[in-house]
């Protein structure tokens, strides 16, 4: 097959996971050892999670003021969450008996961290799904009319967008 080394990034969502089913089920063979498996999920750092960092002080109060009990309780919600999607992703590799899988969770921004990391660590390919929705469902109708260079273009590495039918 000629592939050493294959990243494939998972959120939790459906698609992520249908992704990582996909590279499972067309990337290793039952009779030689498929090439090595990294799970990646990036998880989000406390400071960008929306909508719930408490307001600023009124009347002339600091606008920005670091809650430590607040961010503690943010970043430990945020690795509940990703030990649970990295336990459902092992769970689909042991079920699916992928031998060589390392499980990785990184905390960042997911489109700065996973090319990053998939330059870092020389993979052959990126799997990931998508739900086909912004720029990626524009790509997709680009390549469904035969102009295929809008995704390969950003990218030095090889990857594949493994989409949910409906």
């Amino acid at each position: 097959m000629g592939l050493k080394s294959v990243v494939i990034a998972v959120d939790g969502s459906e698609e992520s996971m249908s992704a990582l089913r996909w590279a499972i089920h067309n990337l290793v063979n039952d009779r030689e050892e498929g090439p090595a498996f990294v799970v990646l999920h990036v998880q989000p750092p406390a400071s960008i999670v929306t909508g719930l960092n408490p307001g600023a002080i009124p009347f002339g109060g600091p606008s920005h003021v670091e809650v430590p009990a607040f961010t503690e309780a943010i970043q430990a919600h945020l690795k509940r969450i990703s030990d649970a999607i990295i336990g459902h992703a092992s769970k689909i590799c042991s079920e699916n008996k992928v031998k060589n899988v390392k499980m990785e969770v990184i905390v960042g921004e997911p489109k700065e961290v996973i090319c990053e990391y998939v330059d870092k660590v020389h993979a052959d390919l990126l799997v990931m799904g998508s739900r086909a929705y912004g720029p990626i469902k524009k790509c997709i109708a680009v390549i469904e009319a035969g102009k295929c260079d809008c995704i390969t273009y950003r990218f030095t590495f090889s990857v594949v967008i493994a989409l949910v039918s409906s």
